[in-house]
C-alpha cells in the first residue's frame, strides 16, 4: 500500500494548468440521495448489486470446501480461486469496454444470466479438474466486471459530482449481500451438511437481478445542479 500511494500524486499532476469555470449551483447531498432513493432504476440497481456480493463472496468462502467434499485434491481449490483472479483482470475490462458501447443496464442483465447459467451448470455437471478450471474461469470473465458497469449507470443518470456517494450507497447492497453469501453458505451447511441450497439460491438470484437490471431506465437526469462537474475533472 505504501508503495502504491505515491502514484497518486502523479495522476494529480496536471490539475494545476486547467482554467477554473463558472459552475452552475450544485444541489445538497440530502436533496441528491432523496432523488436517487425515489427513482425506480437506481433503487433497481442497488437491489442487483446485492446479488453480486451475495454470489461471488459466497464461491470466495466456500468453493475449496466445496471441492473437497466432492473429493477432488486439496490445491485444486487454491488453484481456482487464482484463476478467477487471472480472469478477473480480463472481464472487469471487457465489461468496461462493452458498458462504453452497449447500453450498461442491458450488458449487465445478460452478465448475471451468464453468471447464474455457469454456477448451474458447474453445480450439476460431475466434478472433475476440467470442469473446475472451466467455471473458475467464466466466473473470472464475469467476476468484478459489475463494478465499472454500475458504476458507469450511475454516473450517467445522475452525473458524476456525486457519483462517490451513489454507487457508495450501492455498494453497501453489495456488501450486505457478500455478508450473508460468506454467512449462511456455513450456516447451511452446518444444518445439512451440504452446500446445495446456496448453490440453488445463487442461481435463482442472479436470474431474479437480471430481470431487474433489463427494465431500468438509464435516461440522464438534466438537472444541471446534478450535472455538474469539477472545476479540475
Amino acid at each position: 500500500m505504501l508503495m502504491v500511494a505515491p502514484l497518486g500524486m502523479v495522476l494529480d499532476r496536471g490539475a494545476k494548468t486547467l482554467v477554473p469555470r463558472q459552475e452552475p449551483p450544485v444541489s445538497s447531498l440530502r436533496a441528491v440521495l432523496g432523488q436517487a432513493m425515489r427513482h425506480r432504476g437506481y433503487r433497481l440497481l442497488t437491489l442487483g448489486f446485492f446479488t453480486c456480493g451475495f454470489q461471488l463472496a459466497f464461491i470466495a468462502t466456500h468453493l475449496p470446501g466445496y471441492l473437497s467434499l466432492c473429493h477432488m485434491p486439496l490445491g485444486l481449490g487454491a488453484t481456482a480461486l487464482a484463476l478467477i483472479g487471472l480472469f478477473n483482470m480480463v472481464g472487469s475490462w471487457a465489461c468496461g469496454w462493452l458498458g462504453g458501447r452497449f447500453r450498461q443496464h442491458y450488458v449487465l442483465g445478460w452478465l448475471y444470466l451468464i453468471r447464474s447459467a455457469t454456477i448451474g451448470a458447474f453445480f450439476l455437471l460431475p466434478k472433475s479438474a476440467l470442469t473446475v478450471v472451466l467455471f473458475a474461469a467464466v466466473m473470472g470473465l464475469t467476476w468484478l466486471g459489475t463494478v465499472p458497469l454500475t458504476s458507469g449507470l450511475v454516473a450517467k443518470v445522475f452525473g458524476t459530482r456525486h457519483l462517490g456517494t451513489l454507487f457508495g450507497v450501492c455498494f453497501l447492497s453489495h456488501q450486505i449481500g457478500s455478508f450473508l453469501g460468506a454467512w449462511l453458505g456455513g450456516v447451511v451447511f452446518d444444518l445439512t451438511g451440504s452446500y446445495s441450497l446456496l448453490w440453488q439460491a445463487t442461481v435463482a438470484s442472479g436470474l431474479i437481478a437480471a430481470l431487474l437490471h433489463f427494465p431500468i431506465d438509464d435516461t440522464a437526469l438534466h438537472t444541471p445542479a446534478l450535472q455538474a462537474e469539477p472545476a479540475n475533472a
